[in-house]
């Protein structure tokens, strides 16, 4: 195992940070003491003198140079010098030293209050949560200097040093990053596409346009791949009714690994790599696959763990590649065909879903917040045009009924639907006073179980004995809809259901009353 300081660095070779400006302080001893024989050391009298000497240096190569702090006092001394940096558009490295991470709390002798410490001129500050993000942080802050042309500081407790990295540590930030459009460079993407013999996409919300889907058909079909959608995505990157479209990722590292087994190379459209929900340790990959990442989002790019990225529209790098891509003698990817649905008399949020597929009209706009149904709308409820799926990448609830006013406000002939569960209803409930007040003809469409079901679940999954929450049954969302003077009606079986939707659902366009519809489902 490799310690922290190794790991670093490695890095500082990668990026080309051999030589090393510093003034010591005893907050970085545990860095400085015994270089490599190939990282230079540059003594300054003052930090002003540090940072002064790396801006020249930044200056003259038109890449990152490193500079060292000691703490609080370092820090102060260069605040002047890291102001005439950024506005000089000099890229810098700057590593603070802090105290102990072990004694923090008791803030110890030399222990820095250092956020905000240097004012709004660093271009990006990060305090890594763990000793091991050090090398991550390090590697981040030289593509955030570069796009941000200034300096990026990582603040480093001294014991962070010694601290051991996991076999399976990940760098978040990219080995490779090209930026801006045109770029002659997209021929170091291209060679990588054709040089695998099994590629796979990833597509995300950077992707939501016309444009960009076009593009993306048109590499997919060529590749013969299947597509994927970033997990916990805010809209959807790729038409989902198409042939090639494999579904959402897994949320974890281990299923993502095994879903993208057997391809060598992952090729991510418009969004980070990768988003997960739980911490599951391993690679993000399959053993030997190499991964690039196309976003026009810079903290994307710049904590993206890939070997190369490109930093600009997503529709043009697409189109240059599709172009440039010969279309492969393969079988084209063909998705599985839907799961039945379950049986019985119980009417369950699948059999919605189910329900609203097979009526509502392709440019429909489908507002997401249900969380334990999830699932069940990605598999059964598929964006079939652009800007035809919006959730809440935050995670977070209340955001799909005043989300869904909002998107028929600024498009109202395109029909809405919320499709929310209760207990993410109850958070934005208010907003269906705005829909009636104003007249807009969005319908909500409440899975109401009673209770918190993925939290239940997670509890369940956690083992750690009974939750302590109750659920909510008692609480009535159609009666809530009326208080606020939006027409509600509440459902309670399958008949009853497909009734309403077939009366509704054909003149969602033209609509100006809002509906809720409070549906009683079973888990």
């Amino acid at each position: 195992m490799q310690t922290v300081r190794e790991v670093t660095f490695d890095m500082l070779r990668r990026y080309g940070m051999t030589t090393m400006f510093a003034n010591p302080g005893s907050t970085e001893i545990s860095l400085l003491c015994g270089l490599p024989d190939d990282i230079a050391f540059v003594l300054a009298l003052h930090e002003g003198s540090v940072v002064g000497m790396a801006t020249g240096l930044a200056l003259a190569s038109g890449r990152p140079a490193l500079a060292v702090l000691h703490t609080t006092a370092g820090l102060g001394n260069a605040v002047g010098a890291l102001a005439t940096a950024r506005v000089n558009r000099a890229p810098l490295v700057v590593v603070v030293g802090q105290q102990d991470r072990r004694h923090l709390a008791l803030e110890p002798f030399l222990a820095g209050r250092l956020s905000g410490l240097a004012g709004d001129y660093p271009v990006w500050t990060g305090q890594p949560a763990l000793p091991q993000e050090v090398p991550g942080a390090i590697a981040r802050a030289w593509h955030e200097a570069l796009t941000g042309r200034g300096p990026a500081l990582v603040v480093v407790p001294t014991d962070d040093w010694t601290a051991q990295m996991p076999a399976d540590h990940v760098i978040a930030a990219p080995r490779a990053l090209v930026r801006g459009i045109p770029m002659p460079e997209i021929s170091t993407l291209t060679a990588l596409v054709a040089a695998a013999g099994s590629p796979a996409l990833v597509v995300g919300s950077g992707a939501d346009d016309a444009r960009t889907w076009g593009a993306l058909v048109a590499l997919a079909e060529r590749l013969g791949c299947p597509v994927w959608q970033e997990s916990f995505g805010a809209r959807a990157g790729f038409p989902q009714d198409h042939p090639q479209y494999a579904g959402v990722l897994p949320p974890g590292r281990g299923q993502q690994r095994e879903a993208l087994s057997g391809h060598d190379l992952v090729l991510v459209v418009g969004a980070p790599a990768f988003r997960h929900y739980q911490y599951e340790p391993g690679g993000l990959l399959p053993e030997g696959a190499r991964l690039a990442v196309v976003t026009d989002d810079p903290a994307e790019a710049h904590r993206s763990p890939a070997d190369l990225v490109l930093l600009g529209s997503p529709a043009a790098v697409c189109e240059q590649l599709s172009a440039a891509t010969p279309p492969r003698d393969t079988d084209r990817f063909q998705r599985p065909g839907p799961a039945q649905l379950p049986e019985g008399d119980g009417l369950t949020a699948a059999h919605v879903l189910s329900a609203l597929a097979v009526r509502l009209p392709p440019e429909t706009v489908v507002v997401e917040e249900c969380p334990s149904s999830r699932p069940d709308l990605h598999r059964l409820l598929l964006a079939r045009r652009p800007m035809g799926f919006v959730s809440a990448a935050m995670g977070g609830l209340g955001f799909a009924l005043p989300a869904a006013v909002g998107l028929r406000m600024a498009d109202p002939d395109r029909p809405v639907v919320a499709v929310v569960g209760d207990g993410s209803a109850i958070y934005g409930i208010q907003a269906l006073w705005s829909a009636a007040h104003y007249h807009v003809g969005a319908l909500f469409v409440v899975l109401a179980n009673g209770r918190y079901a993925v939290m239940d679940g997670l509890a369940e999954a956690h083992g750690r004995g009974k939750a302590p929450w109750p659920g909510f049954a008692e609480v009535s969302m159609s009666g809530l809809a009326r208080s606020f003077g939006c027409p509600a009606l509440r459902i309670d079986g399958r008949d009853e259901l497909l009734a309403v939707l077939d009366e509704v659902v054909p003149g969602l366009a033209g609509r100006t009353e809002p509906l809720l519809l409070d549906v009683s489902v079973t888990p």
